[in-house]
């Protein structure tokens, strides 16, 4: 008799389930990395998850998140700059708000800091944020001229 795996059967591992079913569904590295930072709470610093909680309990679903949060955040310091320039450029279409309105309000609030995992040292972060407003600033100068 044949083994095969019944679709939609939930894994063993929250973080296994978590790529399986969500990540793996969002088209860009910064997407990822912006969906995960914003199940981190920014009060306490808690990661939630109802559905990985609901399934593998609070504790294997936040350390789930957590571990994938800075495997993605890791990941987007390992592309190179034009990598980060066309991946941020395609999450960026690919949300409902119009791109020179989001640019205009990420400028202003400077929302995306909150998207560091709070584990990764200052030299990350301070790298991410250079990168990021280097490719922000292009991207503003862009949508006025265009």
């Amino acid at each position: 008799m044949p083994r095969f795996k019944v679709k939609g059967v939930l894994e063993r591992d929250p973080a296994i389930d978590l790529w399986k079913h969500t990540l793996s569904h969002i088209s860009t590295v910064y997407g990822r990395l912006a969906y995960l930072a914003s199940l981190r709470d920014l009060n306490s610093g808690v990661y939630r998850h109802h559905g990985l909680a609901a399934t593998f309990g609070r504790d294997e679903s936040a350390r789930a998140l957590r571990e994938s949060h800075e495997q993605v955040f890791r990941e987007w310091l390992r592309l190179s700059l034009a990598e980060k320039s066309r991946d941020l450029s395609d999450y960026l279409n690919n949300l409902e708000d119009p791109k020179v309105l989001v640019l205009s309000h990420w400028t202003k609030s400077k929302s995306y800091r909150n998207q560091a995992p709070s584990s990764v040292d200052e030299a990350e972060k301070l790298y991410f944020y250079s990168d990021l407003e280097a490719l922000l600033a292009i991207a503003v100068n862009a949508s006025r001229v265009a």
